[in-house]
């Protein structure tokens, strides 16, 4: 299974180190999932406005292609002024709805205070249902005060929740391959 672990950022260090952390507690798991990082900051992004895909530049095709070539998402994203990043929210408004469909996805998630947790339940999940994802019930949520530093991540029970979070990633991902991604419905 091609697993695509988004950097929802283009700025900051602490959501790239709590992806590489999943990443790693996922090759403790599953060696054989074919994991990838993509960092949205690698990416020379324009505003999608609903012209056609074709009309994007090159860069914004690939990161359609990426999101489509994937089984599964590992969503990482800082939580700034009570929100995602416009620059997340552009690349799911760039996508078909059924790109993600049926396929599972964790949310991992940091900020600067401890409510703005509420961002992942009030917008974050909404748009991954409207994709139709198999969204696991158990994302994480860190704070500023859970890093060092180097942005390490120094806070034991953070660690255990990443690994749970890996652990029931997996057994989501297994029972989303014998999920067909062809519906009945047109929608």
């Amino acid at each position: 299974m091609k697993i695509l672990l988004v950097d929802g950022t283009i700025i900051g260090r602490k959501t790239g180190a709590i992806l590489e952390q999943v990443e790693m507690y996922l090759k403790e798991i599953a060696p054989d999932l074919e994991l990838k990082i993509l960092h949205l900051a690698d990416f020379d992004h324009q505003f999608v406005d609903g012209r056609p895909l074709g009309e994007y530049n090159e860069d914004m095709g690939e990161l359609v292609r990426r999101f489509e070539n994937a089984d599964g998402y590992i969503i990482a994203t800082p939580i700034f002024q009570g929100s995602i990043p416009g620059v997340l929210k552009n690349a799911f408004d760039l996508l078909h709805p059924r790109t993600m469909r049926y396929k599972p996805v964790s949310i991992v998630a940091n900020g600067g205070t401890y409510q703005h947790h509420l961002v992942i339940e009030n917008q974050l999940k909404p748009i991954l249902d409207y994709f139709r994802c198999l969204v696991t019930p158990n994302y994480v949520y860190t704070h500023t005060s859970h890093f060092d530093e180097t942005n390490a991540i120094v806070n034991e029970d953070v660690h255990d929740r990443l690994r749970e979070l890996a652990r029931v990633f997996i057994e989501y991902a297994n029972m989303s391959q014998h999920l067909s991604k062809e519906t009945i419905d047109k929608h």
